[in-house]
């Protein structure tokens, strides 16, 4: 019987989450599993991957395959390399915490407000004039 570790799919339909699964290379992709031994949740900003590093380290040990998807996840964490002997990769990147925005009067906004718009509509424009001349032939 040969032995994957592959991505199980969970969730909605553009909201996709996998579980990292140790199954018979026979079975279907959500069918059943041996054993799970990590999450991928892709759609988080940044992805959230967590592996077992020692379930996983145990099941490459006895001959169980990755598949592509799950041998990048597994060179991301750093598992793959402790089981071939290779150096570390970087650490993965940690969610950065949003600084505030500066408010508009910390930047030094001036705080005149206008009471009317820069430019008036036409409409309105051709009523001020009508009411104009309409004064200046009642004072005439």
């Amino acid at each position: 019987m040969a032995v994957k570790i592959k991505l199980k799919r969970l969730g909605k339909i553009r909201s996709p989450h996998y579980r990292i699964v140790v199954a018979d290379s026979r079975t279907r992709r959500d069918g059943r599993a041996i054993e799970e031994i990590g999450l991928y949740h892709p759609v988080q900003n940044p992805s959230r991957i967590e592996v077992d590093a020692e379930r996983a380290a145990y099941w490459l040990s006895v001959g169980a395959q990755p598949t592509e998807a799950v041998l990048a996840i597994l060179k991301k964490t750093g598992d793959w390399q402790k089981f071939k002997g290779e150096p570390a990769p970087a650490p993965l990147l940690q969610p950065q915490e949003k600084t505030a925005r500066p408010s508009f009067e910390a930047l030094g906004g001036d705080d005149e407000g206008k009471g009317e718009a820069i430019t008036q509509k036409k409409k309105a424009e051709k009523k001020d004039e009508a009411a104009a001349e309409s004064s200046e032939s009642t004072e005439a």
